[in-house]
This record gives C-alpha cells, structure tokens and sequence, in this order.
C-alpha cells in the first residue's frame, strides 16, 4: 500500500469545514468510492492505497476544496465530482470539451464522456437516440439543448412528446381537461423546464405556443418544421407509433428520442418501436445513436449501484 502526503492552502477555516463535512463526512464519500484511507490534520492530508487511487484523490480534494470557496458542498455535488475524476484518464484525455449548455437561468455542464457526445451528437445531427437506464441525465440534456436552440432562434418551437403508457399500473379515468390528463406523463419534462427558465417563463412559452406538450397519439398527420421535437420514454412506442413519430420531422427540424429498454411497459405481445428503430436506422447519416450505461447515471449513488445489480442479474 502506498501512501501520499500533500497541502492545500486553507487560510479560511469555515472553507476548510465545508470541504471536511460534518464528522468529516466528505472525506468518507471519497475513501468508499476510491477504496483508500484519508487522515487529515487541519489542512495537511495523508492518503493510503494504490498508486493510481491517490492520485485522483489528491485531485478531488483540491477541486472539492476550490468549490469549497464559492458554495456550500452538498453530497450531489461531491458524488458527480467523484465520478468524474473515476473515469478512465487517458479516455478523459482524449475528450473533446464540451460547451456548457445556456439556459436562462442556469448554465448546464455534461457529467461525463458520454453525456458530452451525446449533446455533441445533438448539435449535429437531425435525429438524435439517447438510449440508457434512468437517471443517466437523457432527458433533462435534451431539453436543455432544445431551450439553448429556442433561445439562439435555431428553432421557433419545442415539442415534448410522451406515449401515454401506465407503468404497470392501471390508473383508470382521468377528469380533467386535455392538458391535466396529460401533465402527469409529462412531469418529468416540466420539471427540467421550470428548472431552466423558470414558471412563470415557462407559462408564457406555453400559452404563446412556444412550447408544446403533447401526447404521441396527436403526432398523426402533423408535419413539424423548424421545432426541436423531444420523444421521451420511448421504449412504450409501437413500431408503428415509432414510424409515424420519425416521418412528423420537417424542415429545420431536430428529433431527440430517448428511452431505456430495459423498461418497457408495452404488453408482451408487443415489440418495442424503441428497439426496432435502433436495429433499422443503425448507419444512416444524419442520425446519432448514443448508448448509456449504469456508470453515466448521475442520480445518488444506490441508484447507479441498483442499475448494475440489474444490469448483472439480466446478464
């Protein structure tokens, strides 16, 4: 076992408590994740492990240590940092940065390589498929890049489409007009929205018809132009639902599709227009199909290690 011994320059001892946590808790995100001891007295470190995991734990304590200065820690933020600096380092390397995404309220930055080719892969194709289990940021990165594009003029309109399909549940009669039948299948999408532009921005957008929300079934006999079109939990469409879906684009259009396979809640004598669609546009220029693993989710920690533990017992 190997060890290492390094300084940071804590003048400020309420910064150097932010980066420790309380009881030291920070500090113990990090030794589980990258298998090694950390030992401190005030701003001095001593770490123990491999040659490899002290490296990069050096590295996450002085970045955990320069947001330390700017904002309070929270266990989300030391989570993401960690994964980060877990990847592989030549394959980090290798990346090409991605811009932040701008949105009015906030700028959004990618977690991962994966996620920044899969916006590299939305800015430059028509057709985008972002397929992957939950939690890998899928949705949320597509909107962002759908209201970067309203904003930049790119497009005059965002869609957000979802089938209707209970997962697994038998929710009955919904009262209600068109739009309070719809919104719950829609939430997720809401949510990232107000998060980026805010509710009253996004009231607005939506009774200009800047913003539609919409489910797949009214997708027939619309042809949409210049729109950023965003077809969420895919893996509940038809193959037919899925071709009618593909053939609405028009001209100056941008598709998203996204979903996760692995959950669909189609009837079991029914294919997935999801997987179907991978297998027949595979190669076709002019569509990107970018494929998550358990190791891209960005949600708590149990969760990327409950995608595994599925993603095993499948296997």
């Amino acid at each position: 076992m190997k060890t290492k011994e390094f300084q940071i320059d804590a003048a400020d001892n309420e910064i150097l408590a932010n980066l420790l946590g309380v009881f030291d808790k920070n500090l113990r995100v990090i030794e589980k994740a990258l298998s090694i001891e950390i030992k401190n007295r005030g701003n001095i470190f001593l770490l123990s492990g491999s040659t490899k995991d002290l490296i990069r734990g050096e590295k996450i304590i002085k970045d955990l240590y320069i947001t330390a200065t700017n904002e309070n820690l929270s266990e989300k933020k030391i989570h993401l940092l960690v994964r980060k600096n877990m990847g592989n380092h030549e394959e980090q390397g290798n990346m090409e940065p991605t811009p932040d995404i701008k949105t009015p309220r906030r700028a959004i930055k990618t977690q991962g390589k994966n996620q920044s080719i899969y916006i590299k892969t939305i800015r430059e194709n028509d057709l985008c498929f972002g397929i992957g289990p939950a939690g890998t940021g899928k949705t949320y990165l597509a909107v962002a890049a759908a209201i970067e594009a309203l904003q930049k003029q790119v497009v005059s309109k965002i869609i957000l489409v979802r089938p209707a399909v209970e997962a697994g549940e038998r929710l009955g009669f919904l009262p209600g007009d068109l739009s309070q039948k719809v919104d719950p299948y829609l939430r997720p999408m809401y949510d990232a929205l107000y998060e980026m532009l805010g509710f009253d921005q996004v009231n607005h957008l939506i009774e200009r018809r800047a913003i539609e929300l919409a489910p797949l079934a009214f997708m027939r006999g619309r042809s949409l132009n210049d729109s950023f079109i965003i077809l969420d939990e895919a893996q509940n469409t038809t193959v037919q639902q899925m071709k009618m879906f593909l053939t609405r684009m028009g001209f100056g259009s941008k598709s998203v599709i996204n979903g996760d396979i692995t959950q669909i809640d189609l009837p079991t004598d029914k294919v997935s227009g999801l997987k179907h669609a991978v297998e027949v546009l595979d190669g076709i220029e002019g569509i990107g199909i970018i494929n998550f693993n358990h190791s891209d989710v960005v949600r708590h920690k149990v969760v990327q290690n409950i995608v595994e533990a599925y993603e095993k017992h499948e296997r």
